[in-house]
């Protein structure tokens, strides 16, 4: 189950006077697809609801890193991003809910920042709410709430002919703090070409982590497997040996056997050229005793 899914009462308002009933077009929506996503949307079965959106302000507390030599997971930045992105997706979810939709596509994680919040930062969730046309067949997660997903309209409905649907956006993370190189290790290896051990198996845990953590959540709401797993690395600013590994991806669920394959044949994109937004910095959460070594 997501976190805390309480949201403004003006928010619950706003969506209950949207909110039409099953087999009536909706009296009024908002959305953020594009025109190409709304035609494949329609195409696919579905018809938007509503634009609805789930926030998170959170506080990141202080991890101290006392052994600059050595690798390790840092749990209290990793608790702290995971559960802000995870009340976020909850109440994104929670205003879905109010609509009676059947699931969200085109989820966006975003983080945001305020000057005047040190060491704080806002995660955000948005995403449009839609329905199926089709009353007969069930779309939503076993536990009967909406699905999440961040296919494009395309993609979605790509992946509706190949049998299978989405069941929620599922997401793992780690942040890690790979060792420092001691003063020895460095001059031992100056002007050589070698593997950085140390480095490599960091950065093959961290990755690890934030993967296992992934499936698990897919397999917790029964799904058959993941599509568009994407891992990002982020620093927000902390100290140079500190990274987070975020994964993210749809987790999907077979419905009856196999299509039969067909030849490829010629794919033209209607998408929207991707948003690519600039990774904000975080004040550094970190404290790191001082020591000698390579940084």
């Amino acid at each position: 189950m997501r976190g805390n899914r309480d949201i403004p009462e003006g928010a619950r308002q706003r969506l209950s006077a949207m909110r039409s009933e099953p087999g009536q077009h909706p009296r009024f929506f908002t959305s953020d697809l594009s025109v190409n996503e709304y035609y494949l949307l329609e195409q696919a079965g579905f018809e938007p609801l509503g634009f609805v959106m789930g926030s998170s302000f959170y506080h990141i507390g202080i991890q101290w890193t006392i052994q600059p030599f050595q690798n390790y997971e840092l749990d209290v930045l990793t608790q702290a991003l995971y559960h802000a992105r995870e009340n976020a997706m909850a109440r994104m979810e929670e205003e879905a809910a109010l609509l009676d939709a059947d699931g969200v596509v085109g989820v966006r994680l975003e983080m945001g920042q305020q000057t005047w919040a040190v060491g704080m930062a806002e995660f955000t969730a948005l995403g449009t709410a839609v329905r199926a046309l089709d009353r007969t067949r069930n779309f939503r997660k076993p536990s009967g709430r909406p699905f999440t997903s961040d296919l494009s309209g395309q993609e979605f409905w790509t992946l509706l002919r190949t049998r299978a649907r989405p069941v929620e956006l599922a997401m793992g993370n780690c942040v890690y703090h790979v060792a420092h190189r001691g003063f020895r290790q460095a001059l031992s290896q100056f002007g050589q070409n070698v593997e950085m051990a140390n480095y490599t198996q960091a950065l093959y845990t961290a990755r690890e982590l934030a993967l296992e953590r992934l499936q698990t959540e897919a397999e917790s709401v029964e799904a058959d497997g993941i599509v568009g797993v994407d891992v990002q690395q982020c620093n927000y600013g902390w100290n140079s040996h500190v990274l987070e590994f975020f994964a993210l991806g749809t987790a999907v669920k077979r419905e009856g056997a196999f299509p039969i394959a067909h030849d490829p044949g010629l794919v033209l994109s209607l998408n929207d050229p991707p948003r690519s937004p600039p990774v904000p910095r975080m004040p550094s959460p970190t404290r790191v005793s001082s020591g000698g070594g390579e940084g």
